[in-house]
């Protein structure tokens, strides 16, 4: 009830929030009325276009993240939207609707009013704030077309509302490992399963083996089914090479008071995710009694991914766990709706939809579902089903309240009591805190599997089923350790003593960032913020170095200067360096050309790719594969390398090798997903121009996109956090906060990203307010 006291209450707090918008010549707030909030909200956006909330409740700031997130990435929020729900066709047309089916073959099934309710009623306001501001700026720009982002008007479109119930259904189901799966069972099949680890050693080492009760040689690519669909026909415009299999990660480390200059903790962080077109975090700071939180957010998700609060600091990186598995089935051989289980058959749920199509009548689909969770592939002529069985499709395991949780803790036992219990996907996370602690947690829910390990598909009859899924609590952590650091970059971190029957993934990556990172913190006795930023920066290419110290001392004379430009190279992939350019060219040519020679003809579209580790250990000792005399046979593969590597060069980047410059490759280049339509590209200019060092094994991670040359992924958010100090930590976020080009923060951040030169990340309300670029008021609306 709207008391007089409360209404005085409310009108003084607006009072003092009006006084605060125009205080110290600060530009006048834009006045915007909104249904959904308790209190006015002041948002105040920095001349780096990072949005400073203050609102009087907690719930409040994140209905301001909502906003906020909604006015700079609106058609981003959208699409992804629709995508997650299976509503792309009845926006987009016919060609959607498959698309939209098979989204909804993964929508969470069970009882979202039962998820909401396990949801502790603090978190679960702030996610309903969140819902509610990107509908008012939703409501918003319907109401003012002009304020519409462009695409809308281009497209023929309007924005989709939202609903809390969204973030229970929608889980972000994907294949996942089980490609790893079936890839490694088509190798079984052929009798040729060694050569996968030419492509993906295991880490940990592990004995590969057919499970039991499967037929390896009957495992195809059609049994990943709907998992196989291919692109939208939205990134089907968008002519796309894939990334190397060793790109996806994060590097992160803490240090603790001991080892810093200042007797404060540093975090450091700079998940590694695509580039090419929007970005994946958007910049944001929330205020209210009892919250005070900046970083990097997800679009779309509620709360902070990586940042700090006026307590502590966060990051993460990817962790490994094997989350997903794919179930073999046979079919009833009179009704192809029944499948072996157990000691019997079971019969199918099946789920007629119609999918609302523009223009068309709806897509009617069936979708089918097993024991283990839905059905990607139903073949009745072959009396064969194939279903995925995934952590995300698991009770509880959503994930959409995870960041809230995270944002509200205090301190670390308030994380581990209550936040990593909402948080399903594999991660490292970093923490330090004011009073000189710093730690290490992996969260993520693990599947817990009746027999096997995951490492291939699986009969279905119930041998190989899941009886659950453990926590948090049953993975590796650490807190203030003695060495006073701590890293992680997706190398296989797990203790030394780790159980074997309780690791939970073999995919962990190649150790050279992590090995560099460990270097130079383990030199550093008295580590600065300086010192976090240049080794956010480092180039040192571990792979190059080694490869450089296998080359022959001598080389025909076609591959002479190519020798002679590596030989005195240190292995650090600069913008500048030739070097660098012809080390690439040269790598990717003699992988090539390994592969030719050790994986057979029949096998080469399933390892098409050989990892870093295994390259340099084949040039190291080189065996019968390569014949009689492996060691003669592997100098003429390298000199014929280095030959075609300098001729390419050459009619690549010149005839001056001088003038050779890695960056010249190594574009950036950020379109619209939506490019290829005019209207598009003529709306949003690329943002392009220049090039950037690294690559995908050092540091400074860079993706090198496979069949070209250009930047495909990499740490486009980059955090230092001087834990304490806020006012001194720094970030960068490629290319901007905002992805409507009116906007000044479209491509504001993409010089300084390819500099490597840190922005502020103001925290402070005096350092906020000294550096205020616009200002917006949020009322309630009252009825």
């Amino acid at each position: 009830m709207l008391t007089r006291r409360s209404l005085l209450l409310g009108s003084a707090a607006t009072m003092l929030v009006l006084h605060s918008a125009h205080a110290a010549g600060a530009p006048a707030p834009r006045q915007v009325t909104a249904a959904g909030l308790t209190a006015p909200i002041d948002i105040v956006d920095d001349k780096w276009g990072v949005p400073h909330i203050r609102a009087q409740s907690i719930p409040d700031a994140f209905f301001g993240q909502g906003y906020v997130v909604a006015r700079d990435r609106l058609f981003q929020l959208d699409l992804a939207h629709r995508r997650e729900m299976g509503r792309l066709a009845e926006a987009f047309g016919p060609e959607f609707a498959p698309h939209d089916a098979v989204a909804r073959l993964f929508l969470y099934r069970g009882d979202p009013t039962a998820e909401l309710a396990k949801v502790p009623e603090n978190v679960l306001a702030c996610a309903r704030a969140y819902v509610a501001g990107i509908n008012a700026r939703i409501d918003e720009v319907m109401a003012d077309p002009a304020a519409l982002p462009l695409e809308y008007g281009i497209l023929g479109v309007a924005p989709l509302k939202w609903d809390i119930v969204d973030l229970v259904l929608g889980r972000g189901v994907s294949a996942g490992s089980v490609t790893d799966e079936v890839r490694r069972a088509r190798l079984a099949g052929m009798g040729l399963l060694d050569l996968d680890a030419i492509m993906a050693p295991l880490r940990p080492a592990w004995p590969l083996a057919v499970p039991e009760g499967l037929d390896a040689a009957a495992i195809t690519e059609a049994d990943l089914g709907v998992l196989g669909i291919g692109p939208l026909p939205f990134a089907s415009l968008v002519p796309r090479d894939e990334p190397d299999r060793g790109n996806d990660g994060s590097n992160a480390w803490t240090i603790g008071p001991q080892r810093t200059a200042t007797g404060r903790p540093i975090l450091t962080n700079d998940p590694h995710l695509g580039i090419g077109s929007f970005g994946p975090r958007h910049v944001v700071h929330l205020t209210a009694p009892g919250l005070d939180v900046i970083g990097g957010g997800n679009p779309g998700l509620a709360g902070i991914m990586q940042g700090h609060t006026d307590r502590f600091a966060f990051g993460r990186t990817n962790f490994h766990i094997d989350q997903e598995d794919l179930f073999v089935f046979e079919l009833h051989p009179d009704d192809p709706e029944r499948y072996r289980h157990g000691t019997g058959w079971r019969t199918f749920e099946r789920v007629e939809i119609s999918v609302p199509v523009k223009g068309a009548a709806p897509h009617a689909a069936t979708l089918r579902y097993a024991v283990q969770g839905p059905v990607v592939a139903h073949d009745p002529a072959k009396r064969r089903a194939t279903v995925l069985a995934s952590v995300d499709l698991q009770p509880g395991a959503s994930g959409a309240f995870a960041m809230i949780a995270i944002n509200l803790a205090r301190d670390w036992e308030d994380l581990r009591a209550a936040a990593f219990r909402f948080h399903p996907s594999p991660t490292n996370f970093h923490y330090a805190d004011v009073n000189g602690n710093h730690g290490w947690q992996v969260i993520g829910f693990v599947p817990q599997r009746r027999r096997g390990y995951g490492l291939m598909p699986v009969p279905g009859d119930g041998r190989y089923d899941w009886t659950g899924v453990s926590d948090f609590r049953a993975l590796p952590s650490e807190y203030n350790p003695a060495k006073g650091w701590f890293a992680s970059a997706n190398q296989n971190n797990l203790p030394a003593n780790w159980p074997r029957d309780r690791i939970p993934a073999f995919s962990f990556r190649d150790p050279y960032r992590y090995d560099r990172i460990a270097e130079v913190l383990s030199a550093q006795p008295k580590h600065r913020i300086a010192d976090s930023i240049t080794l956010l920066n480092d180039t040192i290419s571990t792979p190059a170095r080694q490869l450089v110290a296998l080359l022959p001392a001598t080389a025909s004379p076609a591959a002479a200067p190519a020798l002679a430009m590596l030989r005195g190279w240190d292995g650090r992939l600069a913008a500048d360096s030739a070097p660098a350019a012809l080390y690439q060219i040269f790598w990717r040519d003699l992988g090539r050309r390994v592969l030719a020679q050790i994986v057979p003809e029949r096998a080469r579209g399933l390892v098409d790719e050989i990892a870093p580790s295994v390259l340099l250990g084949f040039l190291a000792k080189p065996d019968q594969r390569l014949g009689a005399e492996p060691a003669k046979a592997r100098d003429a593969m390298v000199d014929a390398s280095l030959a075609a590597a300098w001729t390419q060069a050459q009619e690549t980047l010149g005839t001056d090798p001088a003038a050779w410059r890695w960056d010249a490759l190594h574009q950036v280049q950020i379109r619209h997903p939506l490019w290829r339509i005019p209207a598009i590209t003529a709306a949003f200019p690329a943002i392009e121009g220049e090039g950037s060092g690294g690559d995908s094994y050092t540091v400074m991670a860079r993706w090198v996109r496979r069949g070209g040359w250009n930047v495909s992924g990499g740490a486009s958010y980059l955090q230092v956090i001087d834990v304490g100090a806020w006012d001194n930590s720094l970030f960068l976020n490629l290319a901007g906060n905002s992805n409507d080009p009116r906007s000044p923060h479209y491509r504001d951040l993409y010089a300084p990203w390819i500099a490597g030169k840190m922005q502020p990340m103001l925290f402070s309300r005096a350092a906020v307010d000294a550096h205020t670029a616009g200002r917006t008021m949020l009322r309630p609306a009252r009825d």
